[in-house]
C-alpha cells in the first residue's frame, strides 16, 4: 500500500491515527498533489500541525527546528524535504478547502463523541451557538483582507455545538462581512436550538430569523431597543429567577411584520451578578422563561472557543500572505483543535486541552503513546494548573 494511504505512520505521537484515507480523499477531490514536485500536501499539513502543537512563529522556525528532528521526520509521516522556501510555495498553492474538508472530515468524527454530554441547561436539544470573531491583519501586508480605511482583518464566523464545544459551520470572510449575512449560509437543522447575540437581528428586514421558523428550528436572541414590537400577551413570572417579564408580541413595523407574521416571545431577564437587563426575542413557546434565559447565557461558550483557540494556535500571526495562505493555516488549527478533541474523548483523557497540547509539544516525535506520557504527569501539577487558561470540554 502507499505511503499515502498508511495511517500508522501519521502523528503517531496521538496513539490513534489521523484518517489518512480521508485525508487523500480531500487532497484528489482538489488535485492538490497535481504538482508537489516532492512537497506534498501531506506533508504542508504535516509542516503546520507541528507548528501549531509546538508553537512555531515563523516559516525559519519550522525549518529549523524541523531540520534538528532529520532522523525522526519519516517516523513522523514526512517524505518530503522540508524548507522554508517549499512550505511557504506550499501555503500559497495548495488549495484551502483540502484543509478545510478535511477538518470537516474531523468534525464529523468528533460530534457523535461528544453527543450525550450535558449542557449547562435542562434541553434535550442539540444546542448551538453563531458568532463570529475577527483577526487583526496589516493592510498593507493583506491587502485583500480591507476591513476599514486604514486596517485589514478577516472574520471567523462559526457554529459551535455546544455538546462538546465542537464547531460545525465554519465561513472565512474579510472583516466587511455583517454578521447576518452569514444566516444565508446556514443549513438549518429542525428541532435545534440556536442562541445568538443582537448582531444577528435585522431590525427591518425579520426575512432570515422566519427561516428558522420555517424550518421547525428554535432561536434565542438579545433584541435591540429599535426593534417595534407590540405586545399581546402578559405570562405571570417568578421574579425571584431573575426574569421580569414573559410576553406574546408582534412586529409592528410593515416591512418586519411582513417578514415575520407570526407571534414571537420576548422575555426580559436581569442578571443578579450585572444588574444588566437582558431582552430575549425566541420562536418556542413553550419552555419556561428561566430556560430560555439560561440557553441565552449558554452563548458565552462560543467566545471561550474564540478566546482559547487564539490563545493556544496559531492564527494571529500568519506564515504567508495571500488568502489561501490565511486560510489554509486557519483551518489546519481548527483540525488541530479538533483532533485534540477526539483524542481527550477516544482515551478518557482527564487533562485539560491545554495540558495536551503542552505535554503534545514536548513528545510528538516519540513513540510513546500520548495517554503513557499524561499517565507519568500528575493532572495538578502546579505548572499546567493556571488559573487564567481558559477552560473547555468541562476539563
Amino acid at each position: 500500500m502507499r505511503d499515502e494511504c498508511r495511517t500508522d505512520r501519521f502523528l503517531p505521537a496521538f496513539g490513534s491515527p489521523l484518517p489518512s484515507y480521508e485525508f487523500q480523499k480531500c487532497v484528489e477531490r482538489y488535485r492538490g498533489d497535481a504538482h508537489h514536485r516532492g512537497f506534498s500536501c501531506r506533508d504542508q499539513y504535516l509542516a503546520m500541525a507541528f507548528a501549531q502543537l509546538t508553537y512555531r512563529e515563523s516559516l525559519r522556525d519550522i525549518e529549523a527546528c524541523l531540520g534538528a528532528m532529520r532522523g525522526k521526520l519519516y517516523h513522523m509521516g514526512f517524505r518530503g524535504r522540508i524548507t522554508r522556501s517549499t512550505l511557504g510555495d506550499a501555503n500559497e498553492a495548495h488549495d484551502w478547502r483540502i484543509y478545510a474538508d478535511f477538518a470537516l472530515v474531523l468534525i464529523a468524527i468528533a460530534r457523535p463523541l461528544y453527543a450525550s454530554d450535558p449542557l449547562g441547561v435542562d434541553l434535550v436539544q442539540v444546542l448551538y451557538a453563531l458568532d463570529s470573531t475577527t483577526i487583526d491583519l496589516c493592510l498593507s501586508v493583506f491587502p485583500w483582507a480591507r476591513f476599514r480605511k486604514h486596517k485589514g482583518a478577516v472574520k471567523m464566523h462559526t457554529l459551535l455545538d455546544l455538546r462538546g464545544n465542537i464547531p460545525t459551520f465554519i465561513r472565512i470572510t474579510d472583516g466587511k462581512v455583517h454578521d447576518v449575512n452569514i444566516l444565508d449560509e446556514l443549513l438549518i437543522e429542525a428541532g435545534a436550538f440556536y442562541v445568538m447575540d443582537r448582531g444577528y437581528i435585522d431590525f427591518i428586514d425579520f426575512e432570515r430569523l422566519y427561516s428558522f421558523t420555517l424550518s421547525s428550528a428554535f432561536f434565542v436572541v438579545r433584541t435591540k431597543a429599535n426593534v417595534l414590537l407590540q405586545r399581546r400577551y402578559s405570562h405571570p413570572v417568578d421574579k425571584s429567577t431573575g426574569v421580569r417579564s414573559d410576553q406574546i408580541v408582534i412586529l409592528t413595523s410593515l416591512q418586519s411584520a411582513t417578514a415575520y407574521p407570526d407571534a414571537l416571545r420576548r422575555v426580559s431577564f436581569v442578571d443578579s451578578e450585572t444588574g444588566k437587563r437582558l431582552v430575549f426575542l425566541t420562536n418556542n413557546f413553550s419552555l419556561p422563561a428561566a430556560t430560555v434565559a439560561a440557553i441565552y447565557k449558554q452563548r458565552w461558550q462560543v467566545e471561550l472557543f474564540f478566546g482559547w483557540i487564539k490563545q493556544h494556535l496559531r492564527i494571529k500571526r500568519f506564515l504567508g500572505t495571500s488568502e489561501n495562505a490565511v486560510k489554509t493555516q486557519i483551518w489546519i488549527a481548527i483540525s488541530i483543535y479538533v483532533l485534540v478533541a477526539i483524542v481527550c474523548k477516544r482515551l478518557g483523557l482527564e487533562a485539560s486541552l491545554y495540558q495536551i497540547l503542552q505535554i503534545l509539544s514536548l513528545t510528538l516525535f516519540e513513540k510513546t503513546p500520548i495517554l503513557r506520557a499524561l499517565q507519568a504527569t500528575s493532572c495538578d501539577n502546579d505548572l499546567d494548573d493556571l488559573g487564567n487558561q481558559l477552560n473547555l470540554f468541562g476539563l
